[in-house]
Formats: C-alpha cells, structure tokens, sequence
C-alpha cells in the first residue's frame, strides 16, 4: 500500500509541475511595454463613467516600446481580486481583444463592443473576444458592494506572427493560441471599489 501510496503521489506532482510550467511558459515573455491610458495613472482609480454601473465605455488605452518583430497585439482585462476574495476561482475578464494591428499604437475610449471591429482607424482587423458575460467587448468593473477595493489589470500581449483568429475566443481560448508566440507584455493596472449610494 505504501508503494502505491507514493506511486499516486508521484504522479499528482509530476501533474502539478506540468501545470506550473505550462503556466511559467505563458508568463514567461519580459514586461517592457509600457501601457498608458488618459482615465487614470497607473495604480489610480477607475473613474465611474467606465464602469458597468455607469456608462459601461472602454477607457482609451495607449501603448509603446513594442520588440522588434511584433506583428500583432492582444489585450486582456481581468479582475483577480476576485480570486483572493473567494468570490471565483478564475480573475473575471472584463475585455478580450485581438488581431489588433502592430502599427496601432493604442485603442480610443468607447470602443465598439460588436465582434469584428470596423471603421476604426488603424484597427481593421481587430476582434473583440468574449468577455466574463460570455459577450464580445468590453464590459466594466461592476464589483458588489462588499468592502474590497478590486484591480483591473489591463494587460498588452505583443505577439511574433499574424495568428489570424477566428472570433469568438475567450480568454483562455486566447491565451492558448498566443502561448509561444508573446514576445513582451506590458500593463496598466486600476483599481475600483463600489460603494453604498
């Protein structure tokens, strides 16, 4: 029994590993793009207007010091102070983009929520994924009122190749299909915490 005992051990933790290498792989790309936006400073406090409490716009987003050999981009916007609290066990995501131009160097504020972007300057191309709700584009911070400040990290993947994704993807649909090709990352972090009114 005891062989046994161990034998199972043995293969529970070569599991594990192969999960935080997978894992390791996917984080593995240096975070030296530098992710700005007009809304708020980094760490600062995502106003109301973008919030799925008020207007529910995407905030503007601007990016720069791209590596050399970036052909396309991908954003991910997710809360994993969700995760700390207990309330999930995924961070929410709250954006998923892709097929975004490498000559693009930022989103403008209220993006289109429609899944193939169009008449957007520069972003022909672009595709919004599936956000949280399990809809295309963006949808805002709508934490409940329980006390924790949340953090939306909105995270620039640069990427090797010219992927050409179908639409439709979600966050870990995207993420699967970018692993091996992230040259760099880069993010902006805010922070938001609703209150009773």
């Amino acid at each position: 029994m005891g062989k046994l005992s161990r034998l199972i051990g043995a293969v529970f933790a070569a599991v594990s590993l192969s999960v935080v290498s997978l894992n390791a792989i996917a984080a593995d790309a240096p975070e030296t793009i530098t992710v700005t936006s007009s809304a708020f400073d980094h760490h600062g406090t995502v106003p109301e207007e973008y919030t799925a409490y008020s207007e529910n716009k995407s905030i503007d987003l601007s990016w720069s010091n791209l590596p050399a050999g970036t052909v396309q981009l991908a954003l991910i916007c997710d809360d994993p102070e969700v995760v700390t609290i207990g309330m999930m066990e995924t961070p929410f995501p709250h954006w998923v983009a892709y097929n975004i131009p490498a000559s693009a160097s930022g989103l403008p504020e209220d993006m289109t929520k429609d899944a193939v972007v169009a008449g957007v300057a520069g972003l022909d191309g672009m595709i919004n994924g599936l956000n949280g709700t399990r809809r295309p584009g963006y949808f805002g911070p709508r934490p409940p009122v329980n006390g924790h400040l949340h953090a939306y990290h909105f995270r620039v993947y640069a990427i090797d190749s010219d992927l050409d994704l179908a639409e439709g993807l979600n966050k870990d649909e995207l993420l699967a299909a970018i692993d091996g090709h992230v040259l760099a990352t880069g993010m902006l972090m805010g922070h938001y915490e609703r209150k009773e009114q």
